[in-house]
C-alpha cells in the first residue's frame, strides 16, 4: 500500500543546469534513476516516489530562496550506512561543495544523529543521515 508516501516532490530552482549537475550526481548515488527531461526540467525517480526540479521563470526570482522562510527547510535522505556517509561527505568536499554545521559534524543533530549537512546551490539544506 502506498497511501500516505511521498509522490512526489517539485522544486523550483534559480538555474537549472547548476541544479541538475549538483542532484544528479547525489540522487543516482542514493539509488535513483533518471526519470523525466524536459526544456525547464528534469526528475529522478526511486521505487514510487521521484523528485523534480523546475527552472523558475526570471519574473519570480526577485526574492532569492531561504529556508528559514515559510516554506521548505529541508531534505533528509537515508544512508546505507555511516561509512556511506563518510563517503558523501569526501564526495562533497572534493565537489567544494558546502559543509554545514562543521564544527559539530558528523553529529551537529545530537550524539545519536550521524549526519552530514550540505547546501544546495540555492541553499536548500540537504541532509544524509546514517541509520541508528
Amino acid at each position: 500500500m502506498t497511501r500516505g508516501l511521498l509522490h512526489h516532490i517539485e522544486l523550483y530552482v534559480s538555474n537549472l543546469e547548476r541544479s541538475v549537475a549538483f542532484w544528479g550526481w547525489l540522487l543516482e548515488e542514493l539509488g535513483y534513476e533518471p526519470f523525466q527531461k524536459w526544456e525547464s526540467g528534469q526528475s529522478w525517480k526511486l521505487a514510487d516516489t521521484y523528485i523534480v526540479f523546475v527552472q523558475t521563470d526570471e519574473k519570480f526570482q526577485d526574492i532569492p530562496y531561504h529556508r528559514c522562510r515559510v516554506g521548505l527547510n529541508h531534505l533528509a535522505f537515508h544512508a546505507n550506512s555511516r561509512q556511506h556517509v563518510d563517503e558523501i561527505t569526501n564526495r562533497l568536499k572534493e565537489k567544494g561543495i558546502r559543509i554545514l554545521y562543521t564544527e559539530k559534524h558528523p553529529f551537529a543533530g545530537g550524539e545519536h544523529h550521524y549526519a552530514v549537512y550540505f547546501e544546495d546551490p540555492d541553499r536548500i539544506k540537504v541532509e544524509l543521515v546514517a541509520p541508528n
